[in-house]
């Protein structure tokens, strides 16, 4: 299977999982990524051991953001391996990175250097805080960037009083990961009309702007905010949280109340509440809703949600359970829209979330062990067999 991308050749020369994703997702669609680690690998391996991490029998994340890549293990600190990079430079489409701006000259993957190697190429940087300004150089993770800084780890409290809400692995790399794809993917369409590469670049924090822009531009325009308050005081009840009879807790959000709240009164068999003057219209319903919640608590108290769930979609009514990690997983949905796949070694595999029409995209396969074709990568290359040899003897290969 060829794909969209094939023949584009990508280095991901990246750590952890936001870049490197971005090269994985080009990889989906047929492109050959090959994986350059610095001797002793990515520190991203490791990371399924970190405490607090779920445990299995494989490497979870490994698996999932680094699949069907060419494993290469060169030593970017040394001016040997810097000089076998170059050579591979030419033949390169994109180059991939999150080394920030003060660190690329010394490993020598400098834009400038490696444009002057093969104008063609897309340098793709990923960075935290931004390739300009005085936070460039500041290292980060999507925890302390995309969620901390961008005001959304404030904003989803369960209340205002509660303490801020901690992130989990991953949540920001891979939108900003999709992020960097489409400068990638814009950066190859302008090629194609120019010839010409040139660097692109996203970060975890621009990222989590955009991903809070509502909030953010809010602030922007001088909006006034509200402080969060509890679920049992929510300012809108027919947009809330409610738990039903089996415990389960799912969201309901009814936005089109002229159509729903009707609804919602037969489905619920409470057509009084309709004639109850404080509920009588949308401005009262919201000014009262501290006496709507419980009364929405008690009615879905009375079914465990496997029996509302289908009530529910009936009567047209928008909701949605709020699901544990593992409901989401063995959910039949994503299954029917390709979002979770089958795995050829066998399980199943998270999607990345782009899809065109007619084009398939490459079967996922597993990721590489450190450097497992760095032999071959070179050899394509045009080094010699005695050029390896003194490459590896000398521990520019790892």
């Amino acid at each position: 299977m060829a794909g969209i991308f094939a023949g584009l050749r990508v280095i991901d020369a990246a750590s952890y999982v936001a870049a490197p994703s971005a090269a994985t997702i080009l990889g989906d669609f047929g492109a050959e990524v090959i994986k350059l680690e610095p001797p002793g690998g990515d520190p991203y391996r490791a990371l399924a051991t970190m405490p607090g991490q779920p445990r299995g029998d494989t490497n979870y994340p490994w698996v999932l953001d680094n699949r069907g890549k060419r494993g290469l293990v060169l030593d970017l600190k040394r001016p040997e391996g810097q000089a076998v990079l170059h050579r591979l430079i030419p033949t390169t489409d994109v180059f991939v990175t999150n080394a920030v701006p003060r660190l690329r000259a010394g490993l020598g993957i400098a834009p400038e250097r490696l444009a002057a190697l093969n104008p063609r190429l897309v340098y793709a940087a990923l960075t935290a805080y931004g390739e300009t300004g005085p936070e460039a150089d500041k290292t980060g993770f999507d925890a302390t960037a995309y969620w901390a800084r961008s005001g959304l780890m404030d904003l989803v409290r369960a209340d205002a009083g509660a303490p801020p809400a901690r992130s989990v692995a991953g949540m920001g790399d891979h939108p900003a990961g999709l992020a960097l794809y489409g400068a990638i993917v814009t950066a190859l369409y302008r090629r194609e009309r120019t010839g010409q590469g040139g660097l692109v670049h996203a970060s975890l924090l621009d990222t989590g702007l955009w991903s809070n822009g509502f909030m953010v531009q809010a602030a922007l325009d001088g909006a006034r905010f509200t402080p969060r308050p509890p679920r049992e005081a929510a300012p809108n009840a027919l947009v809330n949280l409610y738990r039903a009879g089996c415990g389960c807790w799912f969201l309901l959000a009814l936005l089109n109340e002229a159509r729903q709240w009707p609804a919602l009164l037969r489905l619920l068999g409470n057509p009084a509440w309709g004639e109850e003057p404080r509920f009588a219209t949308q401005a009262l319903r919201r000014e009262h809703a501290g006496a709507l919640i419980p009364l929405l608590d008690a009615a879905f108290a009375g079914r465990g949600l496997a029996e509302w769930r289908p009530l529910l979609d009936a009567a047209g009514l928008t909701f949605d359970a709020v699901a544990t990690v593992q409901d989401a997983a063995a959910a039949e949905q994503p299954r029917a829209t390709g979002a979770i796949r089958p795995h050829p070694a066998g399980g199943w595999t998270v999607d990345s979330p782009l899809h065109i029409a007619g084009e398939a995209k490459v079967p996922p396969a597993p990721p590489p062990a450190p450097g497992a074709a760095t032999e071959a990568i070179l050899a394509e290359q045009g080094f010699t067999p005695a050029e390896i040899q003194g490459l590896r003897a000398a521990g520019i290969l790892g």
